[in-house]
C-alpha cells in the first residue's frame, strides 16, 4: 500500500475518547501517516500525547492504573468553578508530556476549546501542550476552567464536538475523523479479559462511592433530589445531548474523506474504567473501515 499522509480528527465524547488510541493504532498498522491533529476535549488530550510522541507512554500508564492510584488522582474541591481542580491527574499528565511547546511539535496540532466569558471557540495552535490540553478538556461544573491570556477556558466540545475546520487548510491526501457520539444500530462485542473486567468492576464501586461523596459537598435546594440519576449522569447526558446536536450542525460545511463512528452508548461520559475495552473497540471499528476502502480499491 501506498503510504497516505492524513489529517486526523478527534472528536469529543468523555471516556469514549480512549477509542481514539485504538483508532490511531490502527491507522498506523494500516500505512497512514498522520501527518496533522485537530481534537477536542478527550480528542485534544489523546491527539496531543500523540503529536509528542508519548501516546504509547500514556496508554500504558492508563492501563497500568489500580483502585488506589485512581482515588489518588481525583481532588474534588469546594471551589464555586468545578468540582474536581484537576491538578493530581494533570500532574501525571505533565511527567508523560514534558515542557512541550507546540509549535516545536513533528505534527501540526490543534487543541479545540471554549472561550466561557466571550462565548467564542478558540483554536489553540501555539504555546504549552499540556495548558492546551487542559484547557480542552475542562469540563464545565467538573473541571475547573484554565486561564490562558487571560481567557477562562473549558471544554472545546462545548461548541464544537468534532473540529474539522483547523485541518481545512492542511496539504494531506485526505482527512479522516472519529465521531465518538455516532448513531449506530449495530452492536461490537469485546472480548474482555477477566484481569481487566475485574478491574472495571472495582472502579466502578470506587467511582459511584466518589461521586456519592462529590454530591454530598454540594448544596441543594430544599426538598431537591436527583432520584435515580446522580448530578455527574445529569451532566453527562447533557453534555452528549449537545454534542449530537452540535456534531451534525457544525460539520455540515465540511466534509472529511472518512468518518470512523464510535457508538454513542458504547459506555457513559464519564465511565473512565472501561479504557481497555473502549481502545480495542476503537482498533475494530478503525478495521473494518479501512478494511472496506481497501476492499473497493481506494486504500
Amino acid at each position: 500500500m501506498v503510504q497516505k499522509k492524513i489529517s486526523l480528527v478527534l472528536g469529543s465524547g468523555g471516556a469514549r475518547g480512549y477509542a481514539h488510541i485504538g483508532v490511531i493504532e490502527e491507522l498506523e498498522k494500516h500505512g497512514y501517516e498522520i501527518t496533522s491533529v485537530s481534537g477536542s476535549s478527550m480528542g485534544a488530550l489523546v491527539g496531543g500525547l500523540y503529536a509528542c510522541g508519548k501516546l504509547q507512554q500514556y496508554k500504558e500508564w492508563v492501563l497500568g492504573l489500580d483502585l488506589l492510584d485512581v482515588a489518588g488522582l481525583l481532588d474534588f474541591s469546594l471551589g464555586k468553578t468545578g468540582l474536581i481542580q484537576g491538578n493530581k491527574v494533570f500532574e501525571a499528565i505533565g511527567k508523560i508530556v514534558g515542557s512541550v511547546m507546540i509549535e516545536d511539535l513533528p505534527i501540526a496540532f490543534t487543541a479545540v476549546a471554549t472561550d466561557v466569558i466571550k462565548k467564542k471557540e478558540v483554536w489553540i495552535q501555539e504555546g504549552s501542550l499540556l495548558d492546551a490540553i487542559r484547557a480542552s478538556i475542562a469540563i464545565p461544573t467538573v473541571f475547573t476552567p484554565k486561564q490562558i491570556g487571560g481567557r477562562h477556558l473549558v471544554d472545546g466540545g462545548i461548541l464544537n464536538p468534532l473540529p474539522i475546520a483547523p485541518t481545512l487548510s492542511d496539504n494531506t491526501d485526505m482527512t479522516i475523523a472519529v465521531k465518538l457520539n455516532a448513531q449506530i444500530d449495530k452492536v461490537y462485542r469485546i472480548d474482555i479479559p477477566a484481569q481487566e473486567q475485574e478491574k472495571e468492576s472495582g472502579m466502578q464501586e470506587l467511582f459511584s462511592d466518589l461521586i456519592e461523596k462529590a454530591e454530598a459537598l454540594i448544596a441543594r435546594e430544599p426538598g431537591g433530589t436527583f432520584d435515580e440519576m446522580s448530578m455527574f449522569d445529569i451532566v453527562g447526558r447533557t453534555i452528549d445531548t449537545m454534542q449530537d446536536a452540535l456534531s451534525d450542525c457544525k460539520s455540515a460545511g465540511y466534509s472529511p474523506d472518512m468518518v470512523i463512528g464510535i457508538p454513542k452508548d458504547a459506555c457513559g461520559f464519564y465511565e473512565f474504567n472501561k479504557a481497555w475495552e473502549m481502545i480495542e473497540m476503537g482498533r475494530l471499528i478503525a478495521r473494518e473501515h479501512l478494511e472496506e476502502k481497501e476492499k473497493h480499491g481506494q486504500g
